[in-house]
């Protein structure tokens, strides 16, 4: 009996460290997560810079979803490589007070800015093109947007489809016919 105890309080003290860390805005902060300025046309030149993909990902205190991505879907180890490799990722409270500059120019709070951008769920996941003109917001400048949470599989297509840049290809091969022949490869055991 003394040996399953210490298994079990083990095992518990162990998931505990594997958990992702939450700072003191009650939002999740993986390792991949940039702190900046929160001013768009910065960091998109600086994800070009790293020729990564800018990710605004709207999140906030006490999201069961927003957890539930934070712990089962994120820390996978191919979608966390795949978002390290790719992903320039700048997280956004849904209540918070830090300044946004968005890429018209508009300053605001980062609960305006929801407002503005109409960002109802989270989290909420945008995906921003390589180059945005100057008087577009983000919204209107976003290839995809992804919200609420999703499994590991629709992750990493929506992900592979942003940085492979599939939306600009002509074709029918829009995002749900990817998803869709990429869950067919994975049943038919494909395993890239």
């Amino acid at each position: 009996m003394k040996r399953l105890l210490t298994l079990i309080f083990a095992g518990l003290f162990a998931s505990q460290a594997a958990a992702v860390e939450v700072g003191d805005d009650g939002l999740h902060k993986p390792t991949w997560l940039r702190d900046t300025f929160k001013d768009l046309s910065e960091d998109l030149e600086e994800a070009n810079a790293e020729n990564k993909r800018l990710m605004l990902i709207f999140e906030q205190r006490g999201c069961v979803y927003c957890t539930k991505m934070h712990n089962e879907v994120f820390p996978d180890p191919d979608i966390e490589a795949y978002i390290e490799d790719n992903y320039f990722v700048v997280q956004l409270n849904l209540h918070g007070d830090v300044d946004v500059t968005d890429f018209d120019g508009e300053t605001l709070s980062e609960k305006a800015m929801a407002r503005k951008w109409g960002i109802l769920f989270t989290p909420t996941m945008m995906f921003l093109p390589k180059e945005v003109e100057g008087d577009s917001t983000a919204p209107q400048a976003a290839v995809a947007v992804m919200p609420g949470a999703f499994g590991k599989g629709t992750t990493i297509d929506m992900m592979t489809w942003v940085a492979e840049e599939r939306y600009l290809l002509d074709g029918d091969e829009d995002f749900q016919r990817y998803h869709a022949r990429r869950i067919q490869e994975r049943d038919n055991g494909s395993t890239d």
